[in-house]
């Protein structure tokens, strides 16, 4: 396998350490483990952890001498835990070995993104000439969605004598993976019973203080040559010892084979014995290991973006990264796409508006497992009707921070690091996040043609989405315009006017013209429907006879301020001070959190024209430029291609790219306009994370949407796929940095479409079937088919 499908380390920094567990992270859409080494415990170097999705707990604390109450997705038992040390015939026993520990002179981390398996070699060399070398093989099942194993070799070089094992289950665990989090309750464990069964098998049980869940944990530990056991347990842990020869000539080889269940599964029963029984009877290492890198295969058959040179590296480790946390088997749960994979604690594990970035790409390469990432949402409308009714509203407003119940998880305070101070945390008023849901239910139903869907779950989501907005919209008589107000946008530095004793801002750009879009669609979406259907959705809904004919209104008088021929922000966006940016470039190294530089200095970003990330440009992210100036026609607005260019043309300078997602965004709007500056905002995105760009924050899990983003800027953006309903849309805005690309799509019930895209030509290959030749519009007008079993390709006209 060469380099371009492995993710490397070449030596040990402990300052990075953090950094590279979670790029290392491995995991089957159902748990992750981060790529720790196995000889260590937490520390501020090491944080092992494995998360398993959608196992949420709640705990309250007191923060500032008031009770706050957070749900976080649960840190579980330690099952890599692994620690030796020689026993030399002649001396006494060294110490217990860590990749800390001053022997150790080599160390390697490879992650091969081909077969999901992580590998680390290390090499440890003494005062009296004695080396040992150790080698660590982890994978978490892909096939099997409750297994995960290691194996790990060590070999004596210069001597001979005994290595001591100490395998370990550790159950004294508790969520403290983010440092500004550190205030707050984190042991959500509770109830632990552990054990070792006659053959060696140990096991640990326990269950979430708050949600209630049950776990069982079970790890069997086979060693070679055999040698007898020596288990030691408490109520969290079971630590086994084994004391076995070693030369060169005589390696030590120790698999440890994991078992996770939990009372989440279906069909229901005792994890604890399931989790034995199955850890007993689960295959031997290499068996093992040839059904995961099968089951590898299999996926990037489907979901391999090939592009060349380090891009194409870095685009496949992010489909690495978000086909771990949502594979087919994330099908079968009751999850969310969570913002920051199953990699680490920020965020809480909560479920955002990432999807938005996310789904794109699913949905065209894993239909199914997009499905299910919707159905999450259709679960949780309840919640969602009950937090509009609470808010005075109808519809269903869905929560800017989502966990196990689809109540509101965001959290009421914040931390500053840099002003020490927790400040009140407005983001809940993030409203938009029910256009992008609805954004996404409409974007899977172009690509799969699934009717199901949606004239089933997809009506329903769409249809009370736009009922929420229709209500959350007043009419002003002065300006003769419907207005939303009350809002936060996707900025998020701007959750108040100044000096306002009221938090959230009016009219947001981004939150009424996606509003806009929402009801149109959920008119055209309604018009699609069966009478019967209609009928059944219009009682259980509560709407009105003359609701329909009032969504039509308002889609097309919905108020959008504009100011210096721009679109406004929001409304007063324009009558705001303009910030010193070359004296605050000049005075911090790293101005992307200026909200918190500003706090930490008595001021606040809602006095500039200042944005944390794209806001008002999410409009040319959802929004190619013919369907954008539809959508301001619409409302009565003309905004031609000179105006979006002025407006991308002044947020780009007012915008300090405070979120992984600003670049991405960016980079998306300036491609899709040719422009030559394009490429460092992709760039950027695509290293945002490798980099760790923002300074730590990857070391707390990785940011799915910027991963999942860029995989859809090179297949949305840049081809310009766009599944619609008359066919497979492509567009192609060639950016020189990525001349070529080629990947395969399933397309409105076409599966494995090849799409080849090179300088000035795309081929498309459609494997044979019985559904017929499959449309395709080459840039928005010329239409061709091309037949199952054939391959065309197009030459594309020069930019």
């Amino acid at each position: 396998m060469n380099g371009s499908w492995r993710w490397e380390y070449h030596r040990y920094d402990p300052k990075a350490e953090r950094l590279v567990e979670s790029l290392c992270t491995l995991g089957n859409g159902r748990f992750a483990t981060r790529g720790s080494a196995p000889e260590t415990v937490t520390d501020g170097i090491h944080y092992p952890g494995t998360y398993l999705a959608g196992c949420y707990d709640r705990l309250t604390s007191t923060v500032a001498g008031r009770k706050t109450s957070n749900e976080d997705m649960v840190r579980l038992p330690d099952w890599t835990a692994l620690r030796y040390r020689c026993l030399p015939d002649d001396a006494e026993p060294g110490d217990w070995l860590t990749p800390d520990h001053p022997s150790m002179r080599h160390c390697h981390v490879s992650l091969d993104l081909h077969s999901g398996t992580l590998t680390r070699r290390m090499l440890f060399h003494d005062a009296e000439g004695r080396r040992l070398g150790v080698v660590h093989t982890r994978i978490v099942h892909m096939g099997d969605p409750h297994l995960a194993a290691q194996r790990t070799v060590l070999r004596a070089y210069g001597w001979r004598g005994r290595v001591e094992i100490e395998s370990v289950l550790d159950g004294t665990i508790a969520n403290a993976g983010v440092d500004r989090y550190r205030a707050l309750a984190g042991r959500h464990l509770v109830e632990h019973r552990a054990g070792a069964e006659a053959d060696g098998t140990a096991w640990l049980s326990c269950t979430t203080a708050t949600s209630r869940l049950r776990v069982g944990l079970a790890v069997r530990t086979s060693v070679r040559p055999l040698t007898a056991v020596r288990s030691a347990c408490t109520n969290t842990t079971v630590r086994q010892t084994f004391v076995l020869p070693i030369s060169r000539a005589e390696p030590v080889a120790i698999v440890k084979s994991a078992a996770l269940f939990s009372s989440l599964d279906r069909p229901w029963g005792d994890p604890a014995p399931r989790s034995v029984e199955h850890a007993q009877y689960a295959p031997d290492f290499d068996s093992l290991l040839a059904a995961h890198k099968a089951s590898w295969q299999r996926l990037w058959h489907e979901g391999e973006m090939r592009t060349p040179d380090e891009t194409g590296r870095i685009l496949r480790l992010h489909a690495f990264h978000v086909l771990q946390t949502l594979s087919p088997h994330t099908a079968e749960l009751d999850v969310g796409v969570p913002a920051r994979g199953l990699h680490g604690e920020a965020y809480r594990g909560h479920v955002f508006w990432d999807e938005l970035f996310v789904l794109p790409y699913l949905s065209l390469h894993f239909p199914e497992t997009a499905r299910a990432l919707l159905m999450y949402r259709h679960r949780r409308l309840p919640a969602a009707r009950a937090a509009a009714r609470r808010a005075g509203a109808a519809g269903a407003m869905f929560p800017w921070q989502s966990g196990s119940s689809g109540a509101e998880e965001t959290q009421q305070l914040h931390l500053n690091p840099h002003s020490g101070r927790w400040l009140p945390d407005n983001s809940r008023l993030q409203r938009h996040v029910g256009s992008a849901i609805a954004w996404n239910v409409w974007q899977y139903g172009l690509a799969t043609a699934d009717a199901g869907f949606m004239h089933g779950p997809g009506a329903e989501l769409l249809l009370d989405i736009a009922r929420f907005w229709a209500d959350a919209a007043t009419w002003d008589v002065g300006l003769g315009r419907y207005r939303i107000r009350g809002v936060v946008g996707p900025d998020e530095y701007h959750d108040a006017y100044p000096d306002a004793p009221a938090p959230g801002i009016d009219d947001n750009a981004y939150t009424n013209v996606s509003a806009t879009w929402v009801l149109d669609r959920a008119l055209d979406l309604y018009e699609e429907l069966s009478v019967a259907r209609r009928a059944e959705l219009l009682t259980q809904l509560g709407i009105g006879p003359d609701a329909l004919r009032e969504w039509q209104d308002i889609s097309r008088r919905l108020y959008v301020p504009f100011h210096r021929s721009v679109i406004s922000q929001f409304h007063g966006y324009g009558d705001l001070a303009e910030l010193d940016w070359d004296a605050y470039r000049a005075r911090y190294p790293d101005i992307r959190r200026l909200d918190r530089i500003l706090e930490a200095e008595g001021d606040t970003p809602n006095r500039y024209q200042v944005s944390k990330q794209a806001d008002t440009l999410m409009l040319g992210y959802l929004f190619r430029p013919v369907e954008l100036a539809g959508l301001f026609n619409r409302l009565g607005y003309r905004v031609d291609d000179q105006d979006w260019r002025r407006t991308v043309e002044y947020y780009l300078r007012r915008t300090c790219d405070g979120s992984t997602l600003s670049s991405l965004v960016h980079g998306w709007v300036l491609a899709r306009q040719q422009g030559v500056r394009a490429w460092p905002y992709c760039r950027e995105a695509l290293l945002s994370d490798i980099t760790d760009v923002q300074g730590g924050t990857t070391g707390e899990g990785i940011h799915l949407g910027a991963m999942g983003g860029t995989l859809d800027l090179v297949e949305r953006g840049i081809v310009g796929l766009a599944p619609g309903t008359d066919g497979l849309h492509v567009d192609p805005v060639p950016l020189a940095e990525i001349p070529a690309s080629s990947f395969s799509v399933c397309c409105r019930g076409h599966r494995d479409v090849r799409i080849s895209f090179r300088p000035g030509r795309i081929g498309i290959s459609v494997p044979p079937s019985s559904l017929g030749p499959m449309p395709l519009v080459l840039h928005g007008n010329r239409r061709e088919a091309i037949a199952a079993g054939h391959e065309r390709w197009f030459r594309l006209p020069r930019q």
